[in-house]
């Protein structure tokens, strides 16, 4: 008798169907759907827009949701309302097909503009309906495959801290979240004093090593919702949610103590390393984008050589021209509902943007008249 061994099990079993929710309140149209697409798909069933939500929170094998737009409890509008607004992102960005008697046009649109990824009729034909639903769940397994990949480039492989980057898409989540709340967010630049004076002295090599051994001591100093990267050869930079200056401050003097007291000797002879640090906050400085508040950080940590500069360069800095405005910047705040925000530096915005909108005309045949655009920029530059 052939023994059947782990292997031989894994090569009879069938790989797991995709599995499809459907809820519509009539059974006889979930009958007809799972029946089009028996064979091909794993089916749920629910008969309201409430079971179909609770079935979703539950079952995480889920991978494309097919609503009807009137059911009783909760309609198929309001529970692709609440897949668009989930917390998780596995319901977030999940495939939806809104089903519908008739090909009514305002119901299509409207479906559309609340988020569907498409919309059917209840008499598509069987080669149809299959096409469409091989073609979603082949869109979220590839969404899928590029998360993960996403995931692998958040962190620097040298460091093996959070990507510069990361740093920054971090950073503006937080800020938005701490802006809409009421809250506020610190930045924290961190640089080893005489970089360049330790490398002569002591040599590349040692310097590295001292270098991996303070990402160490930063990295469990940060708390778990703080960010860290390193931004520059000797240079890292902390993304403080929820902090103000004096909390950042107080957390840059510990650091520094500890530092300060570490037993670090180079043939015999004690170094002394001491660092410098740079602080911008987003309600004392007064700025709403993460990238101005880096660029504050980063300018007053060089600036730091004693305490007077520290002072001068808080001045340098508040009366520096603006640096050219980040377009990410100008879309978060659009975003977040804060148009005010970007209204100064929509001249700017346009100016960099003139090429793209050039070829856009070019290419799509919109009538926009770049040139004539370009030309009223110029005018009001």
């Amino acid at each position: 008798m052939r023994q059947l061994t782990a292997t031989t099990m894994s090569e009879t079993v069938p790989p797991a169907l995709p599995r499809v929710l459907i809820v519509d309140d009539s059974r006889m149209v979930r009958a007809t759907i799972v029946k089009l697409i028996k064979g091909r798909f794993e089916v749920r069933e629910e008969g309201d827009g409430e079971a179909g939500w609770q079935t979703l929170m539950v079952d995480p094998s889920i991978q494309v949701l097919i609503s009807d737009l009137t059911m009783p409890r909760l309609d198929g509008y309001g529970l692709l309302k609440r897949v668009r607004e989930s917390n998780i992102a596995r319901l977030r960005e999940m495939p939806v097909i809104m089903i519908s008697g008739d090909e009514d046009e305002s119901a299509r649109s409207h479906a559309k503009e609340c988020g569907a990824t498409d919309f059917i009729t209840k008499g598509i034909g069987t080669a149809e309906l299959l096409a469409r639903l091989d073609a979603l769940v082949k869109l979220a397994k590839t969404r899928g495959e590029l998360e993960v990949m996403a995931k692998q480039v958040m962190i620097d492989p040298e460091s093996g801290l959070p990507s510069e980057e990361y740093l920054k898409q971090q950073g503006r989540q937080a800020l938005a979240l701490a802006q809409r709340h009421g809250s506020e967010i610190s930045v924290i630049v961190v640089e080893i004093d005489r970089f360049d004076a330790l490398v002569a002295k002591l040599g590349r090599p040692v310097v590295d090593q001292l270098i991996q051994q303070f990402r160490a001591v930063l990295s469990k100093r940060v708390r778990l919702e703080d960010t860290v990267s390193q931004t520059g050869l000797a240079q890292f930079t902390v993304v403080c949610p929820g902090i103000g200056l004096e909390d950042a401050r107080s957390f840059a003097n510990r650091l520094d103590q500890t530092i300060r007291n570490a037993t670090i000797s180079y043939r015999g002879e004690r170094v002394e390393v001491g660092l410098k640090f740079g602080m911008a906050n987003s309600k004392d400085d007064a700025w709403q984008t993460m990238t101005h508040l880096l660029q504050i950080a980063e300018g007053r940590a060089v600036q730091e050589e004693a305490k007077v500069a520290e002072v001068v360069a808080a001045e340098a800095v508040a009366s520096a021209p603006l640096p050219d405005f980040d377009i990410e910047d100008a879309i978060a705040l659009l975003q977040a509902g804060n148009a005010e925000a970007i209204k100064m530096h929509l001249p700017a915005i346009a100016a960099r943007l003139m090429p793209l909108l050039k070829l856009i005309d070019c290419e799509l045949k919109l009538g926009l008249n770049a040139e004539k655009v370009e030309s009223k920029l110029k005018t009001i530059a």
